[in-house]
């Protein structure tokens, strides 16, 4: 049976790559539907949601159209949450799969490397780092990455360890292949199911992390976000408590997406196909 087929029978898993396709597509078509910046000023501010159909959700503090900041915020989001869990997949399984392949004294460094990192808080990581670099899409992305690939790392040593006794590692040594190639292009393919199957929580962690940043001042201010569109609706959030309300509900529903849709990946690289 095949993943897609095994993904297939677990419902929220379904139901998460479902939300996850329509963020996805609205975040693609943002640029189409709102061609004009976000952040320009369209209507009357504090304008009530569902008062002017012109306006759907109605209007900001400065005039500024709340659905067009929520569509463009999205692009945001998912970019933010894909580029650092890449990245910090990337990172996490490079390292794990050489401390697990190594062994010996660089398996003991690489993984106090790991300690030491898992001491720090990850948002406390991204904030002292956001704080000093300055604050930029990409700085961003990093900071989320630096405090989310030990997981990865240590994932993938524990699989490496496994698997690096086994008789094609083995072969492959016979046959005179370089370590680094049997490491990565022998060994690490095997070990990254679990690996992916983490890859939903760093997503929705990433986001929450990037909404996080942006609610305390320290996102790109150049572009719109869900965190800085609940940032800014803390100064009228008795008098108009949709501008906090509106981007919250989005980044509940897509933190619940991402986290069903890893349940479901996890379900499906999990289950074992059962011969009758």
């Amino acid at each position: 049976m095949s993943l897609i087929a095994r993904f297939s029978r677990s419902p929220e898993g379904l139901f998460g790559a479902a939300v996850l396709a329509v963020l996805i597509a609205v975040a693609l078509a943002a640029p189409l539907l709102f061609p004009r910046d976000p952040l320009s000023i369209v209507g009357p501010a504090l304008t009530a949601p569902f008062t002017d159909w012109a306006l759907p959700l109605g209007t900001d503090r400065l005039g500024r159209n709340v659905l067009a900041e929520l569509a463009h915020g999205s692009r945001a989001s998912l970019l933010v949450g894909f580029a650092a869990t890449l990245a910090a997949i990337l990172i996490g399984a490079s390292v794990g799969t050489i401390a697990g392949f190594a062994g010996g004294l660089v398996d003991e460094v690489l993984m106090r490397v790991v300690d030491a990192f898992q001491t720090v808080p990850g948002f406390l990581l991204a904030l002292a780092f956001v704080s000093v670099i300055g604050a930029s899409l990409p700085v961003v992305v990093l900071a989320i990455a630096l405090g989310a690939w030990t997981g990865p790392a240590r994932l993938a040593r524990a699989e490496v360890l496994s698997l690096r006794e086994r008789d094609y590692v083995a072969a492959a040594r016979v046959i005179g292949m370089h370590p680094a190639e049997i490491a990565f292009r022998e060994i690490l393919p095997n070990a990254l199911a679990p690996v992916l199957a983490l890859s939903a929580v760093i997503v929705a962690g990433a986001i929450l992390t990037e909404a996080a940043l942006s609610f305390l001042g320290l996102g790109d201010p150049n572009i719109v976000t869900w965190g800085s569109m609940i940032a800014e609706g803390r100064a009228v959030l008795r008098s108009s408590p949709f501008l906090s309300i509106i981007p919250g509900l989005a980044l509940v529903v897509t933190v619940l997406g991402v986290y069903l849709f890893g349940e479901g990946l996890s379900e499906a690289l999990s289950r074992r196909q059962v011969r009758l």
